[in-house]
């Protein structure tokens, strides 16, 4: 351990050494870097903090349609995603379900009804990854995207999108685009033969 001798301070008086006392001359200034090392400290926890809840009050939530990408949804959830798509969709998406379970195969939905707010914070989210040629590939702009009134339903996984692909049909749904495996709408009466598949979201008049 130093010495007194040695301490910052042992040019103070020796009273003041001996009581631990700061001398008076230092105080404003230990007393302002305290002062501005807790501003920091308090900034610097503070602003993470803010920034995520800006972040968060700009997403969509629950009512917008919003499905969390890492907890897709059960297609008999009873929320919004599900509950406002078009009704024949949902008994069509209903009984492919029942189906595809008795053969061993689980569906999961990862998005359904998304309203305005939802479906643009999706096209600038698209936009901002890789620009607004890729994201046309697969995010409809303005309100062309038939997940907004309803009729359309992204299902997976990858063995449920390739059941969909063998019998989805039979329930009149059709995988819309050659590049989305998953987005499948009420495209023609059951048991009847599926439309040709636009290339992506973008070629679709």
């Amino acid at each position: 351990m130093p010495s007194r001798m040695q301490h910052p301070l042992a040019s103070a008086s020796r009273s003041r050494r001996s009581t631990g006392e700061t001398p008076r001359r230092w105080r404003p200034a230990v007393a302002l870097l305290v002062a501005s090392g807790l501003v920091a400290v308090c900034f610097a926890l503070a602003s993470p903090l803010v920034t995520a809840v800006a972040e968060a009050g700009d997403a969509p939530d629950a009512a917008d349609g919003y499905v969390d990408p890492q907890a897709p949804i059960s297609p008999f959830d009873d929320v919004p995603a599900l509950t406002r798509l078009r009704p024949s969709l949902r008994d069509a998406l209903h009984a492919a379900a029942r189906d595809a379970e008795a053969d061993g195969v689980a569906f999961v939905v990862t998005s359904g009804w998304r309203d305005q707010r939802y479906q643009d914070w999706l096209r600038d989210q698209a936009v901002a990854r890789g620009g607004a040629q890729e994201a046309s590939e697969y995010v409809a702009a303005g309100t062309s995207s038939r997940h907004l009134s309803g009729d359309a339903v992204d299902i997976g996984y990858t063995d449920a999108d390739s059941w969909m692909q063998q019998h989805g049909s039979r329930y009149g749904l059709c995988q819309i685009y050659a590049n989305e495996m998953w987005h499948y709408e009420l495209a023609t009466t059951p048991g009847g033969t599926c439309p040709p598949q636009y290339a992506d979201a973008g070629s679709r008049p």
